[in-house]
């Protein structure tokens, strides 16, 4: 999904996220295998003391027997818990992405909005500057018929008014 980005800094996001994301895997990776490892020795320890214990042989496998079925369950139970939590990791991930992903449409439809709406302010700026343009050359054409009206009125009465 970084690949597909067109801002850099989405990219850089994704990218942050995906490497928090392998941190945590190889880290449920390695607390996988310690405890797998620390089973096996457990096992190991458990059937060296069998041994060193003596006794009956047939109590001893049987006991043995029960101890290895305990530690099998105990190491299911850790291994099944442990796919538990890097399943819920995965799903966090997955919502995670998702989130950003539909974030990053919507911030990317508000900037094309935005750039939309400037077009339209400088249109508008345009026009209002046209018409302030247009009733000022209004304005000195309404004087100037004005003048030219009194000018013919004065014309007029004076060429009545005193015929000389």
């Amino acid at each position: 999904m970084a690949k597909e980005q067109d801002k850099e800094s989405d990219k850089q996001a994704l990218l942050k996220e995906m490497e928090c994301h392998k941190k945590q895997m190889l880290s449920n990776q390695t607390v996988w295998r310690k405890a797998n490892l620390s089973c096996k020795m457990a096992i190991d320890n458990s059937e060296k003391d069998e041994l060193l214990d003596g006794g009956d042989a047939t109590r001893q496998r049987k006991v043995t027997k029960e101890n290895l079925a305990q530690s099998t369950s105990g190491i299911t139970e850790s291994l099944m818990s442990i796919s538990r939590m890097m399943s819920q990791q995965v799903q966090q991930s997955e919502v995670a992405m998702h989130t950003l992903a539909t974030s990053s449409r919507t911030i990317q439809e508000a900037n094309e909005e935005f750039k939309s709406m400037s077009g339209t302010i400088q249109l508008g700026r345009k026009l209002i500057t046209k018409y302030n343009r247009r009733e000022l050359t209004d304005k000195l054409l309404i004087f100037l018929a004005l003048a030219l009206f009194l000018a013919t009125v004065l014309y007029i009465l004076k060429k009545r008014l005193f015929p000389f």
